[in-house]
């Protein structure tokens, strides 16, 4: 039978199917009953719905039938056949040198065996390392962000172990069996001496990031260099310039740190403010242009924001109920709060002192000396010991007599006693003789620098040469230069 000839029978039988329809007796029935010449909605609504029941059907059952004339062909049989992979190379199943590095930077806290342990290699080979290594104690006292590589093949075994011993000795370590052996590889570095200058702009923190400059070069302009003379949350504009004098160390074509401030010179509200870096009696300072360290030798208040809550004078003693001399100044704070040095000083004596209570007194030289009293605890400290100024040397307490925690503060020259608050501080000492003559001829050379850099930076200003002393100086741009 044609297809032809199939598409006629269902054409047949949908024709049949809708004449029984409509001359079923129901239908008929309900489509006569009561005809006026005009359908009802009624009527209208049982015509459609036989319909579409109509219609349904006559879809329906071809599919049934074409099912039945055309049979679905059987499926044809299926076979699976093994076929046989390629080979590995030979140096990829040995694992060729190199082909395998997994690199892993240690996290806050993380030791080496902990790093072993997320690589699942056997303590055992952390063990054989450590026993022939001449670095144990470095391996064994990881820094954050140290990097460390494990040459690991597919067999999962650990084949090199490769670490920096510092920034020019790589260390690599080769397991082969029971045999362990050490290759140090050098990777020179270079120093290079470069001028970083730039405005203020929003942030002086975020400019001198950007241009290079690490967090603790920008604490050392902020807290050490010009703490004293410039007040970072109020004196500052967006338009005032710094430039910075440092080392950098550099790894191939990688900056791998910054070194100290060299020297600085920082402008604002059209003054000039500088600073060098120089070691005195091996501990390194810095000056003004003209060799006056420019920390001082004693800060006011050995605890910060404190509350002043008993003046230096005559006053009715709070314990003792009758009126004598007050021979320091008293500072109410919190419990526990550190007290700090208010000089660099040699630790004269440390511990209990009568109705001072825990105590500490200190040499600064030249007849100088400070008391601190009423102490919780005393720091790690110990007479004799020398300190340096802004060491924690206690807490605050309420120890001896006291009526409440706080800081019993003594200020005396060659014995007297003076009022803290009021006494005219010592200058520091400045550079002289044969320092002095050294700090100059560094002193030069790092205002050479700047001067070079600035010109070609700011070569449309007509700007004169920094000096130490302070000067206008035009507002800048952000930049960087090597000098």
């Amino acid at each position: 039978m044609t297809a032809s000839d199939s598409g006629s029978d269902r054409r047949e039988r949908l024709k049949a199917l809708r004449e029984a329809a409509l001359h079923r007796p129901v239908l008929a029935r309900h489509l006569t009953d009561g005809f006026t010449g005009r359908w009802s909605r009624r009527q209208w609504a049982h015509a459609s719905l036989f319909a579409t029941l109509g219609m349904l059907v006559a879809a329906i059952v071809p599919g049934f039938s074409a099912s039945g004339a055309h049979p679905q062909p059987a499926h044809a049989p299926r076979h699976s056949m093994a076929l046989a992979l390629p080979p590995l190379p030979l140096t990829r199943l040995k694992g060729s040198q190199g082909d395998s590095w997994q690199i892993v930077r240690v996290q806050r806290g993380q030791t080496l065996g902990a790093v072993f342990e997320q690589l699942d290699l056997p303590a055992s080979t952390l063990h054989r390392i450590l026993d022939q290594s001449d670095d144990k104690k470095a391996l064994t006292r990881l820094k954050p962000g140290t990097e460390l590589a494990f040459d690991l093949p597919v067999n999962g075994e650990l084949r090199t172990f490769r670490y920096d011993r510092d920034d020019s000795h790589r260390i690599e370590v080769s397991l082969a069996g029971d045999t362990i052996t050490q290759k140090v590889i050098v990777r020179p570095t270079e120093t290079r001496t470069v001028v970083i200058s730039g405005k203020v702009g929003k942030s002086l923190f975020r400019s001198a990031r950007k241009l290079g400059l690490s967090g603790n070069n920008i604490n050392t302009l902020t807290d050490e260099i010009f703490k004293y003379d410039i007040d970072f949350n109020e004196d500052v504009g967006a338009n005032d310039r710094f430039s910075v004098v440092v080392e950098q160390i550099w790894r191939e074509g990688e900056l791998l740190r910054t070194g100290p401030v060299l020297a600085a010179t920082f402008t604002t509200d059209g003054k000039l403010h500088t600073g060098f870096r120089f070691e005195r009696a091996g501990k390194a300072e810095y000056f003004t242009g003209d060799g006056r360290p420019l920390k001082k030798s004693f800060i006011r208040m050995p605890i910060p924001y404190a509350r002043l809550t008993s003046n230096f004078g005559t006053r009715r003693h709070p314990v003792l109920g009758r009126t004598r001399m007050h021979k320091g100044v008293d500072y109410a704070a919190r419990t526990g709060t550190p007290i700090m040095a208010a000089g660099d000083a040699r630790v004269k004596s440390a511990g209990w002192q009568g109705g001072y209570g825990n105590a500490v007194v200190l040499d600064h030289g030249r007849g100088y000396t400070t008391l601190y009293g009423h102490m919780s605890r005393i720091g790690k400290i110990r007479a004799g010991q020398r300190i340096g100024q802004g060491t924690v040397i206690g807490y605050v307490g309420s120890t001896g007599m006291s009526t409440g925690p706080h800081l019993h503060y003594e200020f005396r020259v060659n014995g007297v006693h003076r009022n803290p608050l009021s006494i005219t501080m010592p200058p520091p000492e400045p550079l002289s003789g044969a320092a002095l003559t050294q700090f100059r001829a560094q002193t030069s050379v790092a205002l050479a620098r700047i001067q070079k850099v600035e010109n070609i930076i700011y070569a449309d200003v007509d700007a004169p040469p920094p000096a130490p002393n302070g000067a206008k100086k035009p507002k800048t741009t952000a930049n960087k230069s090597k000098a």
